[in-house]
């Protein structure tokens, strides 16, 4: 199916200032005021594939993924990664759009919101190996808090995809260029997981920035409601936004990968999907993230839990995470790590080191901006190697949405805004 030769916005009559050409580079960051900037919305960090679909890639098949903003803007952009693929990944079409909710389907787009994305005023662009490309300007209302359906046209075989594993929002893809069709009647092919695409940024003129959140399966949401939304990083967005004041309107990156660490690949136990180190992460998944302004950093229970690393090992990589952060002109704020007991790898040797990783975090404030003590909120106080029953997902490990949300209304706001 050929997609149409005309643009058709999101919003009818939408006209991009010309500002917009000035600021259309990818990276920059948003400072509150008078003019307009990018600022980050939305991300999700990229791995590499694992087995399955992500392994053998697409051929000739849209693929439609739903994301969820924080901050709002006048205009929108999409960041594509190719960061671990094999060869060159060609995007045929992609569109942009806002979900029908008078459907059942998640599959389904308003027909009056499909928008046409274009690279360099193209419809289409490939994307070399280990590259990334940003889709240009589209002059559309991005409502915050709400979700955008992206959909991408991938017309020759991709090969093994970037992608990152674990949503906790479902995917869905078929046969053929169907990206400006709003029924998504086939695209019977669904995955939790996003393929390819790694960002949306808004063009803002009341954001101050965002807050890049460098995590584990903790930040990325895992035992969340699936297509919910519940991450305890998408209700902190919405907690910041309830202020309602130029300096809340924060972009929150959710920069979350389930299983990652701070010194460890996944690869080393046969996950590539795991992704990188956090110190590998850092200028990917932080720095270059558009208008970041803050690093909260929330890793060191799967250094602990998966790889019996001793406390030494996990505090000297977090100084690193941090020196490099704050060198970077970014404020670092840093968790400590939660507790695990009931959890299949938990031992009472681990429980030490998890214990001496959060004291030397509680005793050395001075190196990073602030603390967030999620083991102090989420600790059961009768049995403090224990998450609280109520908050407890049923893992041991992670949160469920209650504690997800808790997490989100633990968090001293004047760290992050």
């Amino acid at each position: 199916m050929k997609h149409p030769s005309t643009r058709r916005p999101l919003l009818a009559g939408v006209v991009l200032a010309a500002t917009l050409a000035l600021l259309a580079g990818p990276g920059g960051g948003a400072t509150a005021g008078n003019k307009d900037a990018w600022v980050g919305s939305w991300s999700a960090a990229p791995t590499g594939a694992g087995a399955g679909l992500s392994g053998t890639g697409f051929a000739d098949q849209t693929i439609r993924m739903i994301v969820h903003t924080s901050v709002g803007g006048s205009a929108a952009r999409i960041r594509l990664s190719n960061t671990f693929g094999t060869g060159a990944v060609t995007i045929g079409h992609a569109t942009l759009a806002r979900p029908d909710a008078a459907t059942p389907a998640l599959t389904d787009v308003l027909p009056a919101s499909v928008a046409e994305l274009t690279f360099n005023g193209a419809p289409g662009i490939t994307i070399p190996k280990g590259g990334q490309v940003v889709s240009d300007p589209l002059p559309v209302a991005v409502p915050e808090l709400s979700d955008l359906v992206v959909s991408i046209y991938l017309p020759v075989p991709t090969g093994p995809a970037t992608w990152h594993w674990t949503a906790r929002q479902a995917a869905y893809y078929g046969a053929g260029d169907t990206a400006a069709e709003p029924t998504g009647a086939t695209l019977t092919g669904t995955r939790n997981s996003w393929f390819f695409l790694t960002g949306v940024d808004v063009l803002s003129r009341r954001s101050p920035g965002a807050v890049a959140v460098l995590g584990d399966s903790i930040t990325d949401g895992s035992q969340s409601t699936l297509n919910g939304n519940a991450r305890w990083t998408d209700r902190l967005a919405a907690r910041l936004l309830a202020g309602n004041s130029p300096h809340s309107e924060v972009g929150v990156l959710n920069q979350g990968l389930a299983g990652n660490t701070v010194n460890h690949d996944g690869t080393e136990i046969g996950y590539a999907e795991l992704g990188v180190n956090g110190l590998a992460r850092l200028q990917r998944d932080v720095f270059s993230q558009t208008g970041v302004r803050t690093l909260v950093l929330v890793l060191g229970i799967n250094d602990i839990q998966i790889h019996g690393d001793a406390p030494d090992k996990i505090v000297g990589g977090l100084r690193q995470l941090i020196a490099q952060g704050r060198t970077a002109g970014l404020d670092v704020v840093v968790s400590t790590v939660t507790p695990f007991e009931g959890f299949s790898s938990w031992t009472p040797e681990k429980e030490q080191t998890r214990l001496a990783v959060n004291e030397w975090l509680r005793t050395h404030r001075g190196e990073f901006s602030g603390l967030v003590d999620f083991d102090e909120l989420l600790r059961d106080p009768a049995a403090p190697s224990k998450l609280r029953a109520e908050w407890d997902s049923g893992d041991h490990i992670h949160p469920n949405d209650a504690g997800y949300q808790a997490m989100a209304d633990f968090v001293p706001l004047w760290l992050i805004s």
